[in-house]
């Protein structure tokens, strides 16, 4: 094997150190650089992702925080309506209320007056039944017929009792 061979070293070291020579400049002014440039693309990607996840991550904390107040003004403005109808028509049953109140008063009264009229009317037909009737009485028992004044007389007096 020639490369065992300690006389053939010395050419063999000679072009190592030539060819690691140009493989390393190789590297350094060709490969390197372009790996730098890539690993700094991706770095400014990875940046500008997370620049822009952090955008819309504020964008989103954003939407969320007005979608709340949103979402707050909403249901205030829907008990303020739902207020507003109870107290429209809480009013309007009290006025309701109100009218009916004030046409049964005036049905009441209407009623007792009638009532009133029909027992001043029936009292004044019972006394003139009842003289009538008196009268018929006492002349089938003694076979005379009282006076008019009379009888009035004795069935206001019996009317007292």
């Amino acid at each position: 094997m020639p490369q065992l061979n300690p006389l053939d070293w010395a050419p063999q070291l000679i072009w190592l150190v030539i060819t690691f020579g140009v493989l390393y400049l190789l590297m350094k002014w060709v490969a390197l650089p372009k790996i730098g440039s890539v690993i700094e693309m991706r770095q400014g990607r990875i940046a500008g992702d997370l620049e822009a996840a952090d955008k819309l991550r504020r964008e989103t904390q954003e939407a969320i925080a007005a979608y709340e107040q949103a979402l707050a003004e909403a249901k205030a403005r829907a008990h303020g309506i739902a207020q507003e109808a109870r107290n429209r028509l809480k009013d309007e049953v009290a006025a309701e209320r109100t009218t009916l109140e004030r046409d049964l008063s005036a049905k009441s009264a209407e009623a007792e007056a009638q009532i009133h009229q029909a027992k001043v009317s029936a009292l004044k037909e019972v006394n003139a039944v009842a003289s009538k009737t008196a009268a018929e009485i006492v002349r089938r028992l003694i076979g005379i017929a009282p006076t008019k004044p009379e009888v009035s007389a004795a069935v206001a007096a019996a009317r007292k009792e």
